[in-house]
């Protein structure tokens, strides 16, 4: 069987291949701590899971719109009004089957073969294989070190064609963790106004933010960017429902109708329980939302201090989300290994540590931790690291 050519373009994510082989490796009852996991360590807040079990008791198992439940998008407007300070009515929003599917059923709608999108590296995994599916070209700009891994207003400028339909803005950052202020928001803005650039802003990672700093949305610093924003947003990450995969669109109702007549003809609707448990994440009490970020940001303090003392390893410290993002360029060639992949496979197989290469971010000479995870075994992974380069080093 001859497969499409849509699917050929498809690079695997190395983050699911890590996780698969630390799973494999753990079968066999090898000690492998896992660094991989995109995904909070934390269960489900009680009230949410309640709010669940109240639905399937009360029969509502069945169909909804699909765009989402009213209640659910009217919380969604609430959520958003009472963070950002925006205003949006049921028509320009739209609930989905995670931030994932938002983004995958946007590109869908807005891009034609050969249309351009920018996509900052680093960049999270599934940003250009969903765009090339839709028929799309990404075009990457560099987010160098050196500017906390974000691009500039220029950057931006000098990247755009008049194909370009979209630029997306990931802040807090996967993988690096780091946040644009209002006003780097305010400059790329300005450009993307300018040239009638569609702004895709992904924040998954809003709530997760630390050492004083805070999440700005590009859509709240004036009604045009706001016109000219889709935001992407969802539970998963903020209330720890991963796998509950609700997640949501805001913006434009031209586009925002366009998603909801796609998704009906592919997922029908978000899964009914799972869009009760969220009206009670949003609607309810946010203290479990803090508890966690705090979690976060003490492990964020003592990983950190403690990576950053392995030989060969530079770190600037992550502003949200949880991920470390380290550069281990040098600890590779310190290690003998031709790479960072092959240092990476080295630290999986002989240090039973998994971590993410930056190469399936764009940005091979990093790789990506995950603190989503107990202190203890964060301290023993970095441990872990430390030792394994040392005892190369000679």
């Amino acid at each position: 069987m001859k497969l499409a050519k849509r699917v050929g373009t498809l690079t695997p994510s190395t983050t699911l291949a890590i996780t698969a082989k630390a799973k494999e490796m753990k079968a066999q009852g090898i000690d492998v701590i896992g660094l991989g996991a995109g995904e909070p360590d934390f269960n489900t807040p009680q009230h949410i899971i309640d709010a669940a079990v109240k639905s399937m008791e009360a029969g509502l198992t069945k169909y909804t719109p699909s765009g989402g439940l009213p209640a659910l998008k009217k919380e969604v407007a609430a959520k958003l009004k009472r963070d950002q300070g925006l205003d949006y009515d049921a028509k320009e929003i739209i609930v989905t089957n995670g931030a994932k599917h938002a983004l995958y059923t946007l590109f869908q709608v807005i891009l034609d073969e050969g249309d351009e999108v920018i996509i900052p590296i680093p960049h999270w995994v599934s940003y250009p294989e969903q765009v090339k599916l839709a028929g799309g070209t990404p075009v990457y700009i560099n987010g160098a070190e050196a500017n906390d891994f974000k691009i500039t207003p220029e950057q931006l400028r000098e990247a755009a064609t008049n194909r370009t339909k979209a630029v997306i803005i990931n802040s807090p950052s996967n993988p690096t963790g780091m946040i644009y202020s209002k006003e780097e928001l305010e400059a790329l803005g300005k450009v993307c106004l300018e040239l009638g650039i569609l702004i895709v802003s992904d924040e998954i990672y809003e709530k997760l933010v630390y050492g004083g700093h805070t999440h700005v949305s590009i859509a709240e610093l004036s009604p045009e960017l706001k016109e000219q924003t889709i935001i992407i947003n969802g539970v998963s990450k903020s209330h720890s429902m991963t796998g509950w995969r609700i997640g949501y669109a805001a913006g434009n109702s031209e586009i925002i109708s366009a998603m909801t007549d796609l998704a009906s003809h592919s997922t029908s609707n978000p899964t009914s329980n799972a869009q009760y448990a969220t009206i009670a994440a949003y609607a309810e009490s946010q203290e479990p939302v803090e508890a966690m970020r705090q979690a976060f940001e003490e492990r964020l303090d003592i990983v950190h201090r403690k990576l950053v003392e392995i030989p060969g390893v530079s770190c600037i410290k992550p502003q949200g989300a949880f991920y470390l993002f380290p550069n281990v360029s040098e600890a590779a060639a310190i290690s003998g290994c031709k790479d960072v992949d092959e240092l990476v496979d080295k630290l999986l197989t002989e240090a039973n540590v998994a971590v993410v290469p930056g190469s399936g971010f764009g940005a091979p000479d990093y790789i990506r931790l995950s603190y989503a995870t107990s202190l203890d075994l964060l301290e023993a992974a970095v441990d872990r690291i430390k030792n394994y380069i040392e005892s190369k080093r000679g």
